[in-house]
């Protein structure tokens, strides 16, 4: 028999730490809580980094928290997906980025690479711009031009110079490619409608059409540097030979925009394959075969090497294939992480699905209510358990993320015992055959300033989070077990096998997570 109701309560920010002065969560009195670890399945999971998708080291935030959640499996966000296709050798056998290759060599035509030429890994990363050089090296293609963007804002101001001659070390030893232009990413990155600065790039790398040319590239960036102008500020230069530029991108010919961040990519590709785009008077290239490494905008008529990872049936969807009635709640700050991003990042609701949004205080800062909305979210939740209609109840409780983000350690302090008390209330509603699962999305209460330096910290972290299962099955006393003595066992995509498990529900093969219990 599966349990009634199930409770699925996601503690926005509510991470594992020591405890110091510095842990809101170890401060805070959270009688509860800590009867729950103590009496009941206490475990640990990665919420951050690769157990999340994101690139090493990143600390994890609530959309992709409740992504991984509702997936049950790890979704992975464009940098590390990518960098993982290389490392798997997926990458080179990519059908969009092959078929761009082959269609350049059918029309006689080029192959341009262009983007943001940086080691940042904010908006591109240089191995992939190699990987698709090897990739052009395998198909022994001969006309590949590189268009290189400097970066300077997320790397040092005049690093760009070094990037390029490690590119053009590359290109020496593989064998393949030019460089045929740099630009600053000032001008070939706007997002703000500069229309001005997107027509410089597109005239230097379609027509040659630039004051500034040069022989070299690293000439080219000397240059710029003697002008005290720096990488993100370098105007569109065309590298020429013979008095001509070695390249412009011509009509047959395929683009490949290596860019993964959508952004500050947009605008250039509108001025390539907008058929009403306005941004400029431009002579639109015709036939040509351009590709992003991402997608930038669905509407964008464009080929997408790695498009966005679909998640076929998440968590709401398996509840509902399984005739179970849901109920998600959350105060404003959070309702789109407990529908929108739990659902895999579709809009809509799912059968027997009713979502309830609790208005989040309208004040300067969070500091001056803690409690925030957390008290009318419970009350609402026990007013419709009394119902009895509903199986499940998925909630967030925003309080020690944004509480935390104020930096202001006494609030934190008390946004958690807030929490603490709400969540009493709800092991009241699962008796006497229920379940209570409480996790969170990722950290940020646990470390409210550097212990050494007095630093405040407003930031997420990258520390593991609890999975606490409360439930009469799940009894597993131990008077000595505390919450900061977890050990990571899993990773958020392990939650929704969890629940599936505990509900009887098969786990579909899509879903890579695997059960807690």
């Amino acid at each position: 028999m599966s349990p009634k109701p199930l409770i699925l309560a996601i503690v926005d920010g509510f991470g594992i730490a020591e405890n110091n002065p510095a842990n809101a969560i170890g401060l805070a009195k959270t009688p509860n809580i800590d009867t729950f670890v103590q009496e009941y399945t206490a475990l640990a999971v990665q919420a951050s980094s690769e157990a999340v998708g994101l690139p090493l080291g990143e600390m994890g935030n609530s959309e992709t928290g409740h992504l991984n959640i509702g997936a049950g499996k790890i979704v992975y966000q464009d940098l590390p997906r990518i960098n993982h296709a290389i490392f798997d050798k997926s990458f080179y056998k990519n059908t969009v980025l092959n078929v761009a290759i082959d269609t350049a060599e059918k029309n006689n035509g080029s192959v341009h690479i262009m983007g943001l030429v940086s080691s940042g890994g904010v908006h591109s990363f240089l191995d992939h711009l190699y990987a698709i050089l090897d990739i052009c090296k395998k198909k022994n293609a001969k006309k590949v031009w590189i268009h290189a963007f400097l970066d300077g804002r997320d790397t040092p101001f005049n690093s760009g110079k070094e990037f390029v001659r490690q590119l053009s070390d590359y290109i020496k030893g593989s064998g393949v490619g030019s460089i045929a232009s740099i630009t600053g990413r000032f001008y070939a990155m706007d997002r703000d409608n500069h229309w001005e600065r997107i027509e410089k790039v597109y005239r230097a790398i379609t027509e040659g059409a630039s004051e500034y040319r040069f022989g070299d590239p690293i000439e080219a960036i000397e240059s710029w540097y003697a002008k005290k102008i720096y990488d993100e500020e370098i105007e569109p230069t065309v590298i020429e030979k013979d008095g001509a530029p070695i390249a412009t991108i011509q009509s047959g010919d395929s683009v490949l925009f290596f860019n993964f961040r959508p952004d500050r990519a947009r605008e250039l590709t509108h001025a390539f394959v907008s058929a009403d785009f306005s941004g400029f008077e431009r002579v639109k290239l015709e036939n040509i075969y351009f590709v992003t490494m991402a997608e930038y905008e669905a509407s964008q008529p464009v080929f997408v090497a790695f498009p966005p990872e679909e998640v076929e049936c998440p968590l709401p969807c398996q509840l509902a294939q399984a005739g179970l009635w849901q109920l998600h709640i959350a105060e404003t700050e959070k309702y789109a992480h407990v529908t929108y991003f739990l659902n895999g990042g579709k809009e809509g609701k799912t059968e027997n699905e009713d979502d309830i949004l609790i208005p989040s205080p309208r004040i300067a800062s969070y500091a001056e209510k803690p409690e925030m909305s957390a008290y009318e979210i419970t009350a609402r939740i026990e007013e419709e358990l009394a119902k009895g209609l509903y199986d499940v109840v998925i909630v967030n409780y925003a309080n020690p993320d944004m509480v935390g983000h104020t930096g202001d350690l006494k609030a934190t302090i008390k946004a958690v015992e807030v929490v603490d008390e709400c969540l009493g209330r709800l092991y009241q509603l699962i008796q006497p055959d229920g379940c209570l699962i409480i996790t969170a999305d990722h950290g940020n209460a646990e470390i409210m300033f550097d212990v050494q330096t007095g630093h405040i910290n407003k930031q997420h972290t990258a520390l593991p989070v609890p999975v606490l299962i409360i439930g009469e099955q799940f009894k597993n006393h131990d008077q000595n077990r505390e919450l900061y003595q977890l050990i990571p066992s899993g990773v958020l995509a392990d939650v929704t096998p969890t629940v599936l498990k505990i509900l009887h529900i098969p786990q579909p093969k899509e879903m890579k997570g695997t059960s807690l219990v």
